[in-house]
């Protein structure tokens, strides 16, 4: 098969952190790759959970990585979360927000009151993602949600890809309000409903992928909305975490980076007790697994891997194992 992925697509949503950059450094290649997908004919959509920076901000930082983004060309959590807020919560509801100014902002646009303080008795308390968060608006948050106030997250991310490794994310800031309150926040981003199903009626997508680096936010949250999905090696998770997938969380196509859409699906076929991936196989032979064919590229090592991870999947072989032969797989 030689008709590259993107070819039955008609939107290509793009996580950003770990696929389209690294902090302050876009992803070797993403900037032509994305150029790429947008001359197939598909629309190209940024879907992003971090809720710390405003849309406007987001594609100031895109544009300056070379990329040709708008805000109209971004979704983020802190824009879903708000929306569906203000369709669940009486206009004028005050808000405890411990997030950045850009989700102050955005819920008072919306027409919510917000504070700083549980003393205010605010209705909701709204974490977004924030750098800078001040230990005391933990406190308050805390407090509120004690004190009944409904707990919402813009997201859940325990972490997120930077360009000097990983950092915590706002699921950090939630475990800390979670220890003390001991109930979970109503989430809006990736993998939950909400953040999907906004991005599928902005653009109006029929045959949309979502194109990720993390298996527990992206990957799960296509699968859930029922659409492809194309896990990319250049953030958050890797190859163990790959083999590792459950039922239901694994991706329907893997590359080693978004370029990866522009090419054919990579393929994998069983046959007997092995699977094989272009000219790699995953074999159990006597009980353990045995991985032939070369592996001198990226993309010979990325065929094994696949073979591997359909072998681990489907035969029950030993996934202790096959994370062991993940050294030849570098």
């Amino acid at each position: 098969m030689t008709t590259p992925i993107i070819a039955e697509h008609d939107v290509a949503f793009f996580d950003l952190d770990g696929v389209i950059y690294l902090g302050p450094i876009a992803v070797p290649g993403a900037v032509q790759g994305i150029a790429d997908v947008r001359a197939s004919g598909a629309r190209v959509m940024f879907v992003t959970n971090n809720a710390a920076r405003s849309a406007d901000a987001v594609a100031e930082h895109l544009t300056d990585l070379g990329f040709a983004a708008g805000s109209d060309d971004l979704i983020t959590s802190a824009q879903v979360a708000v929306e569906v807020l203000a369709e669940q919560l009486p206009a004028g509801s005050l808000l405890l927000v411990t997030g950045t100014k850009n989700l102050v902002e955005l819920a008072r646009s919306a027409g919510f009151r917000t504070t700083e303080t549980a003393d205010d008795d605010p209705d909701a308390v709204l974490q977004g993602y924030n750098p800078g968060i001040e230990w005391r608006l933990l406190d308050e948050a805390s407090i509120a949600v004690q004190r009944g106030a409904t707990w919402y997250g813009t997201n859940d991310d325990l972490n997120r890809p930077t360009d000097r490794g990983l950092v915590p994310g706002l699921g950090a800031q939630l475990a800390v309000v979670a220890s003390t309150v001991r109930q979970q926040p109503i989430v809006f981003g990736k993998p939950h409903a909400p953040m999907l199903d906004f991005a599928v009626k902005h653009t109006g997508a029929q045959r949309p992928i979502f194109v990720g680096d993390r298996i527990d936010t992206d990957i799960m949250g296509g699968n859930r909305a029922g659409m492809p999905t194309l896990l990319v090696f250049t953030g958050a998770h890797g190859k163990r975490d790959l083999l590792e997938a459950g039922p239901g969380d694994r991706p329907t196509f893997i590359g080693a980076d978004l370029r990866a859409l522009l090419e054919p699906a990579r393929a994998a076929m069983q046959e007997g007790d092995a699977w094989r991936c272009a000219a790699a196989t995953a074999e159990l032979r006597d009980g353990s697994i045995v991985i032939d064919g070369p592996l001198d590229t990226e993309a010979a090592q990325l065929d094994a891997l696949w073979a591997l991870a359909n072998l681990v999947w489907t035969t029950g072989a030993d996934a202790t194992e096959a994370l062991g032969l993940l050294d030849q797989l570098q």
